[in-house]
C-alpha cells in the first residue's frame, strides 16, 4: 500500500549548507500490516512519518500511496488524501475543549462535501467510542477526562473516516504506565478489527514489541530490527 524509495530529507542550516535527516530510505508496507519505528530523539522518526503522511516533502526520492506517487498531487489533493485516507494519533492529543467527546471524534467529517460520505458518521463515532470504552462518556469534554481517556479520543478521531492508515507518533508519550499499556493494546485491537495499516513511532520498547515489524532508525538510516 505504500511505498518509499531512496528518500532523503535535509534541512538548511545558518550559514549555509544542509543538515541531512533521511538517508535514501527504501520501504514497503503491506496493506493491513502493523510496523514500528524507534530511534533516539532527533534521528528523524516524525520527519519521516510526516513525509510518509503527505504532511511533508521528501527532499529527494518517491513516495507512493496506493499507487499514486504523492509528488504528483497539489496541495488540496494532499489535504484530501489525508482526510480520507490516512489517520493521526499525536503525543498530544489536541481534543478541542469547548466541544464534546463526541463532536471532537467527529471533527475530521466536517471538511467532506459528500453527503454520502458524511452519512453514518455519527453512527460510526458511537460505534468508535464504544470500541474505546468511553461510549457513556460522548458528552463530556475533555476536561472532564483523564489523559488517558482522551488520548482513546484521539485514536477514535483518527479512525472516524476509515482510513486505510493511521499514524501514530508517541502515541504514549504522555501517559503513565497503565495507560500506556491499555493504550498500546487498544491500537493493535484496532488495527486487527478495523483492518488498519499501522505505522507506529515510539520510545516505548513494550509497544514496540507488539507490532508486527520493527525498524530502528539511526543516522538518518532505516534498518529492520
Amino acid at each position: 500500500m505504500i511505498e518509499l524509495k531512496e528518500i532523503s530529507k535535509s534541512y538548511p542550516q545558518p550559514g549555509g549548507g544542509e543538515i541531512p535527516i533521511l538517508r535514501e530510505i527504501s520501504l514497503k508496507v503491506q496493506a493491513g500490516e502493523s510496523l514500528v519505528v524507534t530511534g533516539p530523539s532527533g534521528s528523524g522518526k516524525s520527519t519521516l512519518l510526516n513525509i510518509i503522511g503527505a504532511l511533508d516533502r521528501p527532499s529527494s526520492g518517491t513516495v507512493r500511496f496506493d499507487g499514486q506517487e504523492l509528488s504528483d498531487l497539489n496541495e488540496r489533493q494532499l489535504a484530501r488524501l489525508r482526510n480520507r485516507h490516512i489517520g493521526f494519533v499525536f503525543q498530544l492529543h489536541h481534543l478541542l475543549p469547548q466541544c464534546t467527546v463526541l463532536e471532537n471524534v467527529l471533527l475530521p467529517t466536517l471538511p467532506l462535501r459528500d453527503e454520502s460520505a458524511r452519512a453514518g458518521s455519527a453512527e460510526r463515532a458511537s460505534m468508535l467510542l464504544e470500541k474505546v470504552g468511553l461510549a457513556e462518556r460522548s458528552h463530556h469534554r475533555p476536561g472532564q477526562l483523564s489523559g488517558g481517556e482522551c488520548q482513546r479520543v484521539a485514536v477514535a478521531r483518527s479512525l472516524i473516516n476509515a482510513p486505510a492508515l493511521v499514524l501514530a507518533d508517541e502515541p504514549t508519550g504522555s501517559l503513565d504506565g497503565e495507560n500506556a499499556e491499555q493504550l498500546a493494546e487498544l491500537l493493535i485491537h484496532l488495527n486487527k478489527s478495523e483492518g488498519t495499516t499501522l505505522i507506529v513511532v515510539t520510545h516505548s520498547e513494550r509497544l514496540a514489541g507488539r507490532m508486527a515489524r520493527c525498524f530502528g532508525l539511526r543516522d538518518g538510516r532505516l534498518t529492520q530490527v
